[in-house]
């Protein structure tokens, strides 16, 4: 019995990857196809047709700019934003891990719910946020229905919902922190810029990488906030992966460029992920000599 335990305890996860390998194979045997759900019986074999079209389709690389763009853009100000609020929140007092209970009340929020909350404060006629720009003088502000204010308006709305997610990680990194190099450092007198700089930021890059890539991969497969809000408009102004890839399926009945389009999307992350790990295992390594 004690032989097949450590088997039964990986059962669970063997299930979980059952479960992710099958659509994975099903999505890549359709993306060999020509099959429009529209036409069932022009349905064949056409290899890798599908991926070299999108060699020559300019739809296909304005879907792949906007969503490296979108989760570049997410990413950088998320990164920036949860850092700062957890070096404000470092200190374990009463006050400080109130708020950041508090300060996750949006990270609660379904993402498709949090776009419609946005789509009625940026309604040009009764939102709020639209009634607070006007008195700055932007009368006309159109939010997510312009085309040149639609992706700030999608990456407010991301910020503000994922955000918490980095401070938290960031938060528990810098309380893990050992307490050794920053206590030589304040007998020596050392400025808190080369503190931070020096001995902070390399010591949480480990923690910094794993919530980058984290959101990364999250960010780069969005679908629910830009569906929400424009459904990929205007025009094809926020046409990112997910969004390209259900429109193909669902409204164009494409079902081979839809699997296509994620295999791809699946391949983009693949790359990512790789390079991420092999940098975090580095900084830890670097991390673990200057503790």
């Amino acid at each position: 019995m004690r032989g097949a335990l450590p088997y039964v305890l990986s059962l669970p996860a063997l299930l979980v990857c059952v479960g992710i390998l099958i659509p994975f194979f099903t999505a890549m045997y359709y993306s060999l196809l020509r099959f429009r759900l529209s036409l069932p019986m022009m349905k064949g074999f056409i290899w890798f047709d599908n991926y070299i079209a999108f060699l020559s389709d300019a739809a296909f690389w304005n879907t792949v700019s906007i969503s490296l763009t979108y989760a570049f853009l997410t990413v950088v100000i998320e990164l920036v934003l949860g850092l700062g609020i957890a070096l404000l929140l470092v200190r374990p007092t009463r006050l400080n891990n109130a708020a950041s209970i508090l300060l996750l009340l949006p990270l609660m929020t379904a993402p498709a719910l949090a776009a419609l909350m946005w789509k009625l404060m940026t309604n040009p006629n009764f939102g709020i946020l639209s009634y607070l720009v006007s008195l700055a003088g932007l009368t006309d502000f159109r939010w997510a229905s312009d085309p040149k204010t639609a992706l700030l308006t999608v990456t407010l709305v991301d910020v503000w919902v994922y955000t918490p997610f980095i401070m938290i990680l960031l938060l528990a990194g810098l309380r893990s922190l050992p307490k050794q190099p920053f206590e030589a450092a304040s007998l020596d007198g050392v400025p808190r810029s080369f503190v931070f700089f020096r001995i902070t930021l390399p010591m949480l890059m480990p923690y910094i990488i794993t919530a980058t890539l984290f959101r990364l991969l999250d960010s780069i497969q969005q679908f629910d906030i830009i569906y929400s809000m424009t459904q990929g408009g205007p025009g094809d102004r926020l046409m990112v992966f997910q969004v390209q890839a259900y429109l193909e399926f669902f409204q164009y009945t494409n079902v081979g460029r839809s699997a296509a389009l994620m295999i791809v999307l699946w391949a983009i992350t693949y790359g990512l992920s790789n390079i991420f790990i092999k940098h975090w295992l580095k900084l830890r390594e670097r991390a673990r000599s200057l503790a």
